[in-house]
């Protein structure tokens, strides 16, 4: 429960929290260790760290550079089974619940399970939910799934409530990586009114309007990861983290 009690305090806080994604894939072990540095002191909360495919990248290197960098914690974000890994401190245990995939709801799971807990790793039940944001993602082709069409609010929040009477801990709505639209402001509010677990917003967002917009909805925690690819974004962190951390008094 430490990385669970440490994101609920955060958000208690802070107001919400603040998680940046990395995919080994796109940023070697060696400029991760700059960015890690970089988030850290730019007010970034934690590390999801992850993909739907892993190419080149290496997971455990990439974790160890972040860990070796930074204080903040590591939580695994994981694409597959593959991705499970000792030195992380806790992983999203993702339930497709949008999907009618048995797989993807608790198939894999059952496999990743005997890994973890021999590891040693905070297991962190979380319903993940796609939603429709223009164009197909990587999430929704690998997965096999359809998402939450983005004028149905209603049925995303139905499919939390169930999520949360089932005992998740979290509420992941996903956009997608690089999507051409967020999730719907109107989507946020509707499921973060009608469950008590903490909702974490993911893809599509680039600018601080559409993050703040998605904090004054109810998201509790807020991820970025695609638009750090590109390290003329880097500076743009201490911003996201300003308009996530609306408990703070802005620094003069």
């Amino acid at each position: 429960m430490k990385i669970f009690n440490y994101i609920s305090e955060t958000i208690q806080k802070k107001g919400a929290a603040f998680l940046v994604l990395v995919d080994p894939d796109k940023i070697s072990p060696e400029r991760l260790k700059e960015f890690s540095i970089l988030c850290e002191k730019q007010g970034a909360d934690g590390f999801l760290i992850g993909g739907s495919l892993l190419m080149d990248g290496d997971l455990n290197k990439s974790i160890r550079a972040i860990k070796d960098n930074s204080s903040l914690p590591v939580i695994i974000f994981p694409g597959s089974i593959d991705q499970v890994d000792a030195t992380a401190d806790a992983l999203l245990f993702i339930s497709l619940i949008s999907s009618r995939n048995a797989e993807q709801i608790i198939g894999k799971h059952i496999m990743a399970a005997p890994l973890i807990k021999k590891y040693g790793i905070e297991p962190l039940s979380t319903g993940y939910i796609l939603v429709e944001s223009g164009s197909m993602t990587t999430a929704e082709y690998m997965s096999e799934s359809k998402p939450v069409p983005a004028k149905k609010p209603e049925i995303a929040a139905a499919t939390a409530l169930a999520a949360e009477y089932l005992g998740m801990k979290m509420i992941y709505l996903e956009a997608g990586s690089g999507a051409e639209r967020s999730v719907p402001d109107e989507m946020v509010k509707a499921v973060s009114s009608i469950v008590e677990a903490p909702v974490i917003v993911g893809g599509g967002l680039r600018d601080s309007a559409t993050i703040g917009n998605k904090v004054k909805n109810g998201a509790s925690v807020i991820v970025v990861g695609n638009f750090f690819e590109d390290e003329n974004n880097w500076s743009k962190i201490s911003e996201f983290a300003g308009v996530i951390h609306h408990k703070l008094p802005l620094e003069v």
